[in-house]
């Protein structure tokens, strides 16, 4: 098993769990130097993706799955891995045990552009559904769409 750490609408347990249905949830976790924003607005989606980029100060909430190896391929399929949408990257999860090193999907497109309305409330209500702090699910809620 390999560790996953989700972030934006894969928070959301049913989702993952239609995405990943042999892989736990193992916990949750921040990264830290890290942001959430937003990119590809030309892909041709309702908007812009949730992707994350590296910036001192900020962080991250993320859940951690523990993704077995028959889900790796439907989780990449999903991200758009082989379309080069996503791409795979290593990064170090801090959580209440220590820094653990997991995998998320980075957007393969300049940061920019802003999501629809209905994208963010999806991200804000996984965020609040996984447990993220109050505080951080509001800045979710009032960022501009």
């Amino acid at each position: 098993m390999s560790l996953y750490a989700a972030f934006a609408g894969n928070l959301d347990a049913r989702l993952m769990s239609r995405r990943a249905p042999h892989s736990p949830l193992r916990g949750t976790g921040w990264l830290n130097g890290w942001r959430l924003t937003f990119g590809g607005e030309q892909m041709g989606w309702d908007g812009a993706l949730a992707t994350i980029v590296e910036a001192p100060r900020s962080q991250v909430f993320v859940a951690l799955y523990d993704i077995a190896p028959m889900d790796e391929d439907s989780m990449d399929r999903w991200e758009g891995v082989g379309l080069d949408i996503y791409r795979r990257m290593r990064v170090r999860v801090h959580t209440l045990d220590g820094e653990e090193p997991a995998w998320v999907y980075v957007l393969n497109a300049y940061e920019g552009g802003l999501p629809s309305a209905r994208y963010l409330g999806e991200v804000a209500d996984a965020a609040e559904s996984a447990g993220a702090p109050h505080d951080y699910v509001m800045e979710l809620r009032k960022r501009p769409c």
